[in-house]
This record gives C-alpha cells, sequence and structure tokens, in this order.
C-alpha cells in the first residue's frame, strides 16, 4: 500500500510516498512537482494522485529477480560493483548507468529476463545520433558487465550483450597548441595558482591528474627526473565531488621517469623559488 501527501519545501510542492518493501521496512520518497506553492494546490493534488497511482515500489539491494525492470538490476548492480571496483572506475559506471542508460531503458520497461539483443542495438542506434562511437561502446562495456555479473549470479542464461554489434572506435584526433597558443596561455595563468601546474603540464606533457598528483619526492634534481607514480583526480560519487588520490598512474609508460636535459632546469629554479615564496 502506498500512501502519499503533499510538502512544501522552499516555496514548491513536492508529493512524498511512503511504502513498505519486502522486508517490511518503511521508506520514503520525494518528487518534485515543480508547482509554486501559491494557487496551485489542486494541480499539486492532481499531481499527488497521478504519481501515487504509477509508482512502483522499486527493488531494494539483496532483492535481485529476473523479473525485476533491467532499470533497477542497473542501479543495484551498482551498488555491488562500488566496492569490487576502483573509485574512478565506479564513479564512471555510475555516470554513465544512471544518466544515460538507466532512464532509457526505464522507458522501455523491460525486465532483466525479458531483455533481448534487439533492445540493446536499439539503444546503441538512438545514442549514436547524439554521442560519439567511442561513448556507445563505453555503455556497451557497462551493460555487458552488469549482464555478465547476472548470469553469474544465474538471474539470466546468458549475456545478450554479446550478441550484439557495438559500433566501431571513432579516430581520436588530439588537438595541440601552438607556440604562439602556449605563449599567450603562459601570459594569462601568469602570477596565478594554476600557473606552476600549466607551465609543468606543457613542459613534461602530463596529464592533469598526474600534475596535481606530483610530489617532491617525485623529483631527482641530481638525476635530472621526474617520476609520474601519483595520481589525483575529481570524481562524482553519489552526486557529490570528491577528491581521489591513488599511487598508480594510468599507463605503464605513465609510470615511467621523464628526462630532460633543458626544461627540468628550469623546473628546479622555478620550484626554488616557489618554496622560498611559501615558506
Amino acid at each position: 500500500m502506498v500512501s502519499g501527501h503533499l510538502q512544501v519545501k522552499k516555496g514548491f510542492y513536492y508529493v512524498v510516498l511512503s511504502y513498505y518493501n519486502n522486508n517490511g521496512k518503511r521508506r520514503v520518497k520525494y518528487f518534485s512537482t515543480g508547482l509554486p506553492e501559491k494557487g496551485n494546490k489542486r494541480k499539486a493534488e492532481a499531481e499527488l494522485a497521478r504519481i501515487r497511482s504509477e509508482f512502483v515500489p522499486p527493488q531494494e539491494v539483496g532483492e535481485l529477480a529476473s523479473d525485476m525492470p533491467f532499470a533497477d538490476y542497473l542501479l543495484e548492480w551498482l551498488e555491488i560493483v562500488k566496492v569490487r571496483v576502483k573509485a574512478t572506475t565506479f564513479s564512471s559506471y555510475e555516470q554513465m548507468v544512471k544518466s544515460v542508460i538507466e532512464p532509457y531503458f526505464r522507458k522501455k520497461a523491460v525486465t532483466l529476463q525479458g531483455l533481448e539483443a534487439r533492445h540493446i542495438q536499439q539503444f546503441y542506434s538512438e545514442k549514436l545520433k547524439t554521442v560519439k562511437p567511442n561513448s556507445v561502446i563505453h555503455y556497451h562495456a557497462v551493460i555487458h558487465q552488469a549482464l555478465k555479473y547476472a548470469m553469474k549470479t544465474d538471474l539470466v542464461t546468458q549475456n545478450v550483450a554479446m550478441k550484439v554489434d557495438r559500433p566501431k572506435k571513432n579516430d581520436y584526433q588530439p588537438v595541440f597548441l601552438d607556440a604562439e597558443e602556449l605563449q599567450h596561455l603562459f601570459e594569462v595563468v601568469k602570477g596565478t595558482k594554476l600557473e606552476l601546474p600549466v607551465l609543468v603540464a606543457a613542459f613534461y606533457g602530463l596529464r592533469r591528474g598526474e600534475v596535481c598528483g606530483l610530489k617532491w619526492d617525485a623529483i631527482d634534481f641530481e638525476r635530472g627526473t621526474i617520476t609520474i607514480r601519483h595520481t589525483v583526480t575529481s570524481l562524482q560519487v553519489d552526486g557529490k565531488t570528491k577528491m581521489y588520490a591513488q599511487d598508480s598512474a594510468k599507463t605503464k609508460s605513465s609510470r615511467a621517469s621523464l628526462k630532460s636535459s633543458t626544461n627540468l632546469p628550469f623546473f628546479k629554479v622555478y620550484l626554488s623559488v616557489s618554496a622560498s615564496l611559501s615558506s
């Protein structure tokens, strides 16, 4: 039995639904109506009736079933893999599932066991109208992993994502700044907190996370090397931005020491000046 009432928050009507899950625990879910409080009570009551009549209590973690909506399964799968993969990987999974994959299949109302290769193929075809093939390839990887777990736990008999033709990877065309553009960039950031990170990235070709993860022990002034072995990146987890540090670089080549006979002396002087100013 789903009960509900209206609640006003910051001048707007919200629908508040209350229900009990399969374990007898009470759950509350909020829905924004987008209606201002003043002069919209009847419309808000109509929205309450509509949302309440259409609402189907979602499955909860530990209640996985073959006949559950595929959209619900994806959300449950996220909670399961959250403790099994790196934070960076989970952040990517969560962003793709919650913003793209789950909303699409929610509208299709297809169940986990009712999911067919054609449903996934149609999803890819539709998304290719708005995003590049590489993005769809990432969606494919997530769906494949989710269904792989479903098959492993005997929720489905096969991974239908394996029957789908994923798009061909589009060629990556990197864009480089020329000398004039770099000089203009240096002038823009001069005297700001971004000056040093930009200079280091420009001279050594480092990624943003690699620059942010640089520590003093990564620099060997005697040998003239910088060793990239620590990264710092920002992640979206549960809708919040968090900083994530890890003692590993993205690729094996990134972990190698960078040598330079011309750039490092400049870097040494710059760091020495920066250190003296901050002390």
